[in-house]
């Protein structure tokens, strides 16, 4: 399948808006969403939603909690645009059923397609309760996940739930570099596996 650089299918779509629509923003960290949320607040109203079921142990979910909140709040301090926040509850027990059959598939694999769905999926569904114009994620800034089936994920759920889905390949243009360089900045606790504890154990 041809390659599609969704980084400029992003940069078409909001070439042309008057005014800063509304996006639901998933994300993984704090870290993560660092350039991410630098990038789109020129175009976006953001409010960033934490729903990350796939990530344990539990103290290890809350701690990347905390450094997201602790950013959002640092980060509004020092721009007129705020970020606002939104919290879900801990699913750990949707997303081990969810994956069940594929722990043993490897990083990058089946297992994180459903893990990615589910989350998207989720985000969709609140931004449509909420009223949001779109929904988005931040897992395309890392260099370990794969753009182009994560936007077309997004695609597919925008297409079932009607709702409109923003592109992003966040990696582009050193985006995983400067997410790195504000993570210094800020100080911000930066971990060592993507979230699940089938992809720690097959890394090691």
């Amino acid at each position: 399948m041809e390659k599609i650089n969704y980084q400029n299918k992003l940069l078409e779509l909001v070439k042309d808006f008057k005014d800063k629509p509304k996006v639901l923003l998933h994300s993984c960290c704090g870290p993560c969403s660092t350039e991410v949320i630098n990038f789109l607040k020129d175009y976006f109203r953001i409010t960033v939603y934490y729903y990350n079921p796939n990530i344990e142990p539990v103290e290890e979910y809350e701690k990347r909690k905390a450094e997201q909140i602790r950013f959002i709040q640092a980060y509004n301090e020092e721009n007129i645009e705020k970020i606002e926040f939104i919290d879900s509850v801990y699913e750990n027990d949707l997303y081990l059923k969810e994956v069940k059959g594929l722990e043993q598939e490897k990083e990058g694999g089946a297992r994180c397609s459903k893990c990615f769905y589910l989350r998207l999926d989720k985000t969709a569904l609140k931004a449509k309760e909420l009223g949001y114009n779109y929904f988005g994620t931040t897992l395309t800034v890392s260099p370990h996940k794969n753009s182009q089936v994560i936007n077309r994920i997004g695609e597919e759920i925008a297409r079932i739930e009607n709702i409109q889905f923003i592109y992003g390949d966040f990696k582009k243009n050193d985006g995983y570099k400067k997410s790195i360089e504000y993570a210094l900045k800020y100080n911000l606790y930066r971990q060592n596996y993507c979230g699940c504890l089938y992809g720690k154990e097959l890394i090691k």
